[in-house]
């Protein structure tokens, strides 16, 4: 095991460092725009580029990295839906990924509101759904990059400082311990496990919000899409009626003072 596990973290330090924390920006950035992020794997690219890590810039200049590709890869998923949402939601692709998951994506921005922009980072597909939704919406840009900024840095730094430490720890005790493979897997196991058992946390406390429309509530309607041929397109999240286009603020559904 530590012959095996010596060659695959040898190999990805061999590769250099300024292209290694590159990549791991542009994987990330690609698995955080418009659908892409249902391909590219970009949590384990980040996951694999933190195990080479050596020393305390390389540390920082990936993370930062990182949240620098996340945040880019929101803002083109926020462009497009502004721009051509419903022309992707009804393209070959969006369909493929099913209706249901764009109702879904809908639905959970207009009850959540700016919460939902900050959940929806640690959950499947609707991380990739969610800044297409926003773009489809009437909320700001600004305010949809204030409630993505945290998450992204707060996803970053757990998968680079989880695969750093684990790689760092094994190297140290690989020279004494022949089964320090077996810890150096234990560790990443646990923490995918900890991050599959977060995300069904989430998923668990969030249901009410994600379920399906309550038969009896009318109004509880998935979000309407609007067409605009001069213009981004725009969903509706129950906008007050003195808001006026796509730069218009989207009402928080959480906010007290909403009289819904």
């Amino acid at each position: 095991m530590n012959e095996l596990l010596d060659w695959i973290l040898d190999t990805v330090q061999a590769v250099d460092p300024i292209a290694r924390t590159l990549l791991a920006g542009l994987a990330i950035m690609l698995e955080t725009s418009v659908l892409i992020g249902l391909i590219v794997p970009g949590d384990t690219v980040v996951l694999v580029a933190s195990t080479a890590v050596d020393g305390i810039v390389e540390y920082f200049a990936l993370a930062l990295t990182v949240i620098v590709g996340a945040l880019i890869g929101e803002s083109i998923g926020f462009a497009l839906g502004r721009w051509f949402g419903p022309h992707i939601q009804h393209s070959r692709v969006g369909r493929r990924i099913g209706e249901q998951n764009w109702i879904r994506a809908q639905r959970y921005l207009d009850r959540r509101g700016g919460p939902a922009i900050f959940i929806s980072r640690f959950l499947p597909v609707l991380h990739s759904l969610i800044p297409l939704t926003v773009g489809m919406s009437t909320m700001r840009y600004r305010r949809f990059i204030a409630w993505t900024v945290p998450a992204c840095v707060i996803w970053a730094f757990a998968y680079v400082t989880v695969g750093s430490a684990a790689a760092g720890g094994y190297r140290e005790l690989s020279r004494e311990l022949h089964w320090a493979g077996y810890l150096f897997v234990g560790v990443i196991v646990v923490f995918l496990v900890l991050v599959w058992g977060t995300k069904k946390l989430i998923v668990r406390a969030e249901a009410r919000h994600l379920g399906e429309i309550d038969a009896d509530d009318p109004d509880a309607d998935a979000s309407a899409v609007e067409r605009s041929p001069s213009g981004p397109a725009v969903v509706a999240l129950d906008a007050p009626s003195d808001a006026k286009g796509p730069g218009a603020e989207a009402p928080d559904p959480s906010d007290p003072d909403l009289d819904r």
